[in-house]
């Protein structure tokens, strides 16, 4: 059994924090709060519906790559409680990174957000629609999970110094 994850799931993981992190932060603060007319707005969700797409086909290679490589052995805390609290947030964090992703492209598609951002259409009046109000508490949840996991990740290194976050390090295995 490996003491590292593989090195192609490493560089995932940290591609897709830096863009899941990058695409919360910019939903929250700079789209939430810009009115449809503003034109900042139109260049925004193209930033944002471009990079999103990637971060969705970053999240399927990393499930494939995640299934079909070793890994090292579960990380003991000491706990049983948290040995098992572990996977099931990891596995949460997928499918809220998924639930996301789909949720965002029912929403687009149903407003009308394409044929305003890639084509020459107008920008929708209203964003109102079922798949939007998931958008939004998936995206809490999320970012709930990811403070979770960074501050478990800080608890492993700092207080339990177990050298955990090693297996998540870009060097030789």
């Amino acid at each position: 059994m490996p003491d590292r994850y593989h090195p192609a799931l490493v560089v995932l993981h940290w591609l897709l924090a830096f863009c899941l992190i990058g695409l919360l932060i910019a939903g929250s603060t700079v789209l939430a709060p810009l009115p449809n007319t503003d034109p900042a707005k139109l260049i925004s969700f193209r930033l944002h519906m471009g990079l999103g797409l990637i971060t969705l086909l970053l999240m399927v290679l990393r499930l494939a790559v995640r299934l079909t490589t070793r890994r090292p052995a579960p990380a003991d805390t000491g706990n049983a409680w948290l040995n098992r609290l572990a996977p099931a947030t990891h596995w949460a964090l997928y499918i809220l990174a998924f639930t996301m992703a789909l949720s965002g492209m029912v929403f687009s598609r149903a407003s009308g957000l394409p044929d305003a951002v890639f084509g020459a259409g107008a920008m929708p009046a209203s964003f109102d629609h079922s798949a939007r109000t998931l958008h939004t508490i998936a995206s809490r949840l999320l970012m709930a999970l990811i403070t979770l996991h960074i501050a478990a990740a800080l608890w492993h290194q700092f207080i339990r110094r177990d050298g955990l976050m090693s297996r998540m390090a870009l060097r030789r295995r």
